[in-house]
């Protein structure tokens, strides 16, 4: 759980990032800068920080910062009440980011789970994004992802978001962050 005061150095931090990819945001988007821990209160080593600019039964976008070597945990988004689960399209805007998704196991690869959460991470076929470099994962497909040394900025181009209905291999996480 973070109290306020921490959330703030987050979101400040976070702006930073931001800022290093050359995106522009409003003072307002900057105070809302989503903080998702997970509810594993390890900020440092699995979560990240997002503004969502639209999210509609249509479409999405995001804007997506992850700390140094910070990890978003392994989920998918699955099919609900009739409809495709999400499909997202990563953008890497600054540093470079390592998405792991089903496939044949990458061997050397540079992405590793968090200390301690080992287990719950099983796709390890890495794509390794830099600037201006982007890859399209289809609904339903288990995935997670990791900054580099320098962190990242990423885009996130979706259909509709639905949080609360994905499913994370790891129990233990819960999607909103509490303060």
């Amino acid at each position: 759980m973070f109290t306020k005061q921490q959330a703030e150095e987050v979101r400040k931090e976070a702006a930073s990032y931001f800022e290093k990819a050359g995106i522009v945001l409003t003072e307002e988007e900057k105070q809302n800068i989503e903080i998702a821990d997970f509810g594993l209160n390890d900020i440092e080593n699995t979560g990240l920080q997002l503004v969502t600019y639209i999210n509609t039964d249509r479409y999405c976008a995001k804007e997506m910062v992850l700390f140094p070597r910070q990890t978003c945990p392994e989920h998918r988004h699955p099919d609900r009440n009739g409809q495709s689960g999400k499909q997202e399209t990563f953008r890497c805007r600054y540093g470079e980011v390592y998405l792991n998704i089903v496939g044949p196991k990458t061997e050397d690869r540079t992405s590793k789970p968090p200390a301690g959460d080992e287990e719950y991470y099983t796709v390890f076929h890495e794509i390794k994004l830099l600037p201006g470099e982007q890859y399209t994962i289809d609904p339903d497909t288990l995935h997670w992802f990791q900054a580099g040394p320098n962190g990242a900025v990423v885009s996130e181009f979706s259909s509709t978001s639905d949080d609360e209905s994905d499913i994370f291999t790891d129990p233990r996480i819960r999607r909103m962050p509490e303060f």
